[in-house]
């Protein structure tokens, strides 16, 4: 790919033959994403050694959120169906947990560098993100995070991140950080509460940041919020107010819609079997259950969608948000250089002529300072002494411009960092560099890199990613109840 790196290149090819028999429409995806790397390239959004292909990730993602002791991990291990995380009462497990399949046929446990460095997998490059944050922690990446292979065939095809307790601890600057990572990337967030604990109050910060934060998302449907652990409170409590309790607090933090879950694992459930209500309750939770489990089937078709709406996205941001912006701090670095050259130039000029002044320059002769009478006749002696003051001061204004360049630069970039409400900011810094290298002027018409080809190659974008929206519909839909075949000979007849 043209201006890609080498290792890029590699990369990419690489994620194409692995794509092109699991799902060839992501094959368009990936060169759908090799034009946007191109267009970013040009205009200076992405380094060479960068792609946008390694800001997702390529493989159906399932999450795991909640509180501490809320059954995540027997969760886990239940629908797996393999001993694998740690389950107690207890905080068992401090770190988030990425889960692949085994290709040894066991299970392995590997520190949180093999995630970070390793583009394949979510939490890639995370030790830079975590050291934005919080400073220090970047270097304690395998305190955060780890890597578990198991070789359960219901693992084959995912991948799964178990989260540790979501509530406050020692690391939380951190752990919120990777928390609304993984939210992002994930094609479905299964977010868990535990029912033994209906005092929800007691976690506000837990359901601000799982719920409130969430709930006007774009992509809110892939959260499934699950009460768990129903059958400690069936012996003690009506699972009903149990359940009523618990949509009331979700509710007061804005989740007016979606599917709530109750479930318990059977294994270890600990409620009276043979009444009325427990049955009740044990068919309720494997009814929902069930559809948890299918919602997970889900995940694969929903990563396709996740993947071409990224392309779509990305594209979009680029044109719609990215380039304005990057405008907009083009021209305050622009009209930076051009009041400190005013007030530089302004201050020099006025120095300059208050000196000529002080020295006798508009009077006669006879009044010339000495230092002013030498300097004017040799000037009027010899051709090369003007020609050298001018290029003299030609050279010392075209420093001085150039000071105040990066000294305006300096401050835009200051406002960037500064600013909570600009995005892709590594992005636009990159922008913005490429917009003020030396020699560029500060009156050009539009930013480097941006031309009728590159929007051109922009739009093109855009229509292969609705394309293959489409194409993935076709397989799933048919509005006119018509096969594809049908549709075609139709259209034949028609012509």
């Amino acid at each position: 790919m043209f201006g890609a790196s080498k290792e890029i290149r590699h990369r990419l090819q690489h994620l194409e033959n692995h794509l092109h028999n699991e799902s060839p429409l992501l094959v368009d995806a990936v060169k759908g994403f090799k034009d946007l790397d191109r267009v970013a390239y040009r205009l200076g959004l992405l380094d060479r050694d960068q792609s946008y292909t390694t800001q997702i990730p390529w493989w159906p993602l399932v999450s795991v959120l909640g509180t501490y002791s809320a059954g995540k991990s027997t969760f886990m291990n239940s629908y797996i169906n393999f001993p694998l995380q740690d389950t107690g009462n207890q905080a068992v497990d401090d770190k988030f947990t990425v889960i692949s399949f085994a290709n040894g046929g066991e299970s392995r446990t590997l520190p949180g560098i093999a995630l970070d460095a390793d583009p394949r997998f979510p939490f890639y490059q995370m030790a830079d993100e975590l050291e934005k944050v919080a400073p220090g922690d970047g270097s304690r990446v395998n305190t955060y995070l780890q890597l578990k292979t198991c070789p359960s065939e219901q693992v084959r095809g995912y991948i799964f991140i178990d989260s540790p307790g979501f509530d406050a601890d020692a690391q939380r600057t951190s752990t919120l950080k990777i928390t609304d990572y993984i939210i992002d990337l994930s094609d479905l967030v299964l977010v868990f509460f535990d029912a033994r604990h209906p005092e929800s109050g007691t976690m506000k910060d837990t359901l601000e940041h799982l719920v409130a934060n969430t709930v006007s998302r774009k992509d809110a449907n892939k959260f499934l919020y699950i009460l768990n652990q129903m059958d400690a409170t069936a012996r003690e409590d009506n699972p009903e107010d149990v359940v009523a309790a618990w949509q009331k607090a979700l509710s007061n933090e804005g989740l007016t819609a979606g599917k709530f879950y109750t479930i318990y694992d059977e294994k270890s459930a600990s409620s009276e079997e043979g009444t009325h209500a427990s049955e009740r309750l044990k068919n309720k939770c494997q009814s929902d259950m069930e559809e948890i489990v299918d919602r997970v089937k889900q995940v694969h078709v929903d990563r396709i969608y996740r993947i071409l709406g990224n392309l779509d996205k990305m594209a979009r941001d680029i044109e719609q948000s990215t380039l304005p912006k990057l405008r907009e701090l083009v021209r305050r670095w622009g009209r930076g250089v051009l009041w400190r050259d005013a007030l530089v130039f302004g201050l020099l000029a006025v120095t300059g002529l208050g000196i000529l002044l002080a020295g006798g320059l508009f009077q006669g002769e006879q009044q010339h300072a000495e230092w002013l009478r030498v300097g004017l006749e040799k000037m009027n002696e010899n051709i090369w002494y003007p020609i050298t003051a001018g290029f003299i001061l030609f050279a010392l204004m075209f420093v001085i411009h150039h000071g105040m360049r990066i000294l305006s630069l300096r401050s835009v970039l200051r406002y960037v960092d500064e600013d909570i409400d600009i995005e892709n900011k590594d992005s636009l810094k990159k922008g913005l560099f490429k917009n003020t290298r030396f020699l560029r002027s500060i009156f050009r018409p539009d930013l480097v890199g941006w031309h009728r080809f590159t929007r051109n190659r922009l739009h093109a974008i855009l229509e292969r990613a609705d394309e293959a929206i489409q194409k993935l519909n076709d397989k799933y839909t048919r509005p006119s109840g018509q096969m594809a075949g049908e549709q075609k000979g139709e259209q034949k007849k028609v012509a």
